[in-house]
């Protein structure tokens, strides 16, 4: 059997059991003896046989070989030798301490890469697949040519108006401290006219003549009545 496809079987079977952590390493440049192993990890004993038993029962379905099994008595860690791939079903804390990653690890193969399209399961999957209406985005477009955006009717009244608005010119301030000059009553008119009025003349006095001597005030002087 064709490596990928036996790779892709192994692949789905773990799957379908729900196994944790499946990884998959290309070991040809490192030993002769198969070239491919696959990690993958089961919660319990259960789980772990019943991981094993899926891959087995998948590649003899396909028509592949299943060289022999062994672990599967105590479920800890069941190794599945199928010539040209070996599949280690561990689980979590012996994956831990063995680490066989690190042994193997060098040329990991993905997942994707895994599960290639020779498959039948995985050609079905394809033709039922319906084809994405964006595959025309990969055809050659034209250049695209600029586009001249108009602006709408509502714009462009309300730009038009800011700009009448700005034109206008702004109301002359009326400079404060300015007297305004107000015409004034009757009544006041006749208070002022009233001050304004001449006071009356005083007829001087006659001069005294020259030769007239000066009057001599007399001051008597009365004595208080003794008491």
């Amino acid at each position: 059997m064709d490596i990928k496809k036996l790779q892709t079987l192994v692949v789905d079977a773990l799957e379908d059991v729900k196994g944790q952590e499946i990884v998959l390493f290309d070991t040809t440049h490192l030993t002769s003896l198969f070239d491919r192993i696959a990690v993958v990890s089961g919660t319990s004993n259960r789980q772990t046989k019943a991981l094993a038993a899926s891959v087995r029962d998948k590649v003899k379905a396909a028509g592949g070989d299943v060289v022999g099994m062994e672990g599967e008595d105590t479920g800890e860690w069941v190794l599945v030798d199928l010539g040209d791939m070996i599949v280690h079903i561990m689980q979590p804390a012996i994956r831990q301490y063995y680490r066989l990653e690190e042994i193997w690890g060098e040329k990991p193969v993905k997942l994707g890469a895994a599960k290639r399209k020779s498959t039948p399961e995985a050609a079905e999957a394809a033709e039922s697949k319906p084809k994405s209406k964006h595959l025309a985005a990969n055809k050659d477009e034209p250049e695209a040519k600029p586009v001249n955006e108009r602006k709408p009717a509502a714009r462009k009244a309300a730009a038009a108006k800011t700009t009448t608005a700005a034109k206008k010119p702004a109301a002359k301030k009326v400079p404060t401290g300015k007297t305004v000059k107000v015409a004034p009553s009757k009544s006041e008119v006749a208070a002022v006219e009233a001050t304004k009025a001449k006071p009356p003349k005083r007829t001087p006095k006659a001069a005294a003549p020259a030769d007239a001597e000066p009057v001599k005030k007399v001051i008597r002087r009365v004595k208080k009545a003794a008491e």
